[in-house]
């Protein structure tokens, strides 16, 4: 086996001048460019039978009334609750119901 010696203090230029990298699978710049996700065709969504109903000025109008709920809630110490929804004729009733904590076997300390 030859033996070889490694000069010192080359820079980076200097330590590869006359190399030819090989052009592999691992490398080769035409197969990243293949390898790139294809992004899927956008389908039409067709909108949701439910929120045909719910407009944006809608939409609006309960997040503000429910952002009143929220804060009053809050400066009355409730911080988690739930909304429940009822329907009395043609009335739809959204009720805060504040969550109980659960139960545990636990004394405090």
């Amino acid at each position: 086996m030859a033996k070889l010696t490694i000069k010192k203090n080359l820079s980076d230029a200097d330590m590869f001048v006359g190399h030819k990298e090989v052009i592999t699978f691992e490398n080769s710049p035409v197969e990243e460019e293949a390898a790139k996700p294809v992004k899927p065709v956008a389908k039409k969504q067709q909108p949701d039978f439910h929120s045909s109903f719910f407009t944006p000025e809608l939409q609006e109008k309960v997040g503000k009334g429910l952002l009143e709920i929220k804060m009053q809630l809050f400066k009355e110490g409730i911080v988690d609750f739930d909304i429940k929804v009822n329907r009395e004729g043609t009335k739809l009733i959204l009720s805060a119901i504040p969550v109980k904590p659960a139960k545990t076997d636990r004394q405090p300390k």
